[in-house]
C-alpha cells in the first residue's frame, strides 16, 4: 500500500472514531410524541377515571406537574380561588350547565395575578363560539348571558404543582378528582378533556333534546 493510500485509510478511521465519540457524548434527542392527555376517555366510567386520577398522585415528587382538577359542582371564581390556595392555576374550563342541552366548554388562560382568575368567567363570554341554526343561536345567547353575569360555572382547572400538594388538593371537599401528568410533560403537547360535574356515569356525549331557556 502506498503512503498516500495509507494516509487516506488512516484519515477515514479517525473520522469514523470521531463520529462515534460525538454520537455518544451528544446523542440525538428523540422528538416527544404528543400523546399525553388529561381527562377521561370517551365512554370511560366516572368511577374508573377517578380511581385512575388518584393513582397519578403517588410518591413525594417535589417537581411541578401539570394536572387537571375536576370539581364536584360548578363554582364561582371566588370559590375556586379559595380551594386552589397557592396552587398555580393556568387555565379555567367554563361551562354553563343546562339540563339536556349541550353547551360549549370555554377555555380561558389566566395569569398568576388574582384578578386574572377573578375575571375568567366574564372573559369566557367573549369566547363563546357562534352556532348555526336557531337552537344554536339560542344556546350561544344564554351561555354568554350567564357568563357575563359571572355565573357559578367553573367546571375544571388546569393547574401546576408538586405531587404532595396535588394530593392534598384532591382531598378538598369541593374537588372530585385530580389527575397529574409526568413531570416532563410539556405545556401544549397534551390534550385536556375536563370531567364536567354533571357527568355521573360515563363521559359519553350527553343528550341535547331539552328546552333552551331565554336566559
Amino acid at each position: 500500500m502506498s503512503s498516500r493510500l495509507g494516509a487516506a485509510a488512516l484519515a477515514v478511521v479517525i473520522l469514523a472514531v470521531a463520529v462515534v465519540v460525538l454520537g455518544v457524548t451528544n446523542p440525538v434527542r428523540t422528538a416527544r410524541v404528543g400523546t399525553d392527555r388529561l381527562g377521561p376517555d370517551t365512554g370511560q366510567s366516572v368511577d374508573d377515571y377517578v380511581s385512575y386520577a388518584q393513582s397519578t398522585l403517588t410518591g413525594d415528587d417535589g417537581a411541578e406537574h401539570w394536572a387537571l382538577v375536576s370539581l364536584r359542582s360548578d363554582s364561582t371564581t371566588d370559590g375556586v380561588a379559595a380551594v386552589m390556595g397557592d396552587t398555580r392555576v393556568s387555565q379555567v374550563f367554563v361551562h354553563v350547565a343546562i339540563d339536556r342541552v349541550q353547551t360549549p366548554v370555554v377555555v380561558v388562560s389566566v395569569s398568576a395575578h388574582p384578578v386574572s382568575l377573578a375575571n375568567a368567567v366574564r372573559i369566557a363570554a367573549e369566547k363563546v363560539p357562534s352556532a348555526a341554526g336557531s337552537r344554536g343561536e339560542a344556546v350561544a345567547a344564554v351561555t354568554r348571558s350567564r357568563m357575563l353575569a359571572d355565573c357559578a360555572c367553573v367546571a375544571a382547572l388546569l393547574v401546576r404543582d408538586s405531587v404532595p400538594d396535588l394530593r392534598e388538593l384532591s382531598a378538598a371537599p369541593a374537588v372530585r378528582a385530580v389527575e397529574a401528568l409526568p413531570a416532563d410533560a410539556v405545556y401544549g403537547s397534551f390534550s385536556v378533556t375536563p370531567l364536567l360535574p354533571q357527568t355521573v356515569d360515563t363521559s359519553l356525549v350527553q343528550p341535547d333534546d331539552g328546552a333552551v331557556p331565554d336566559r
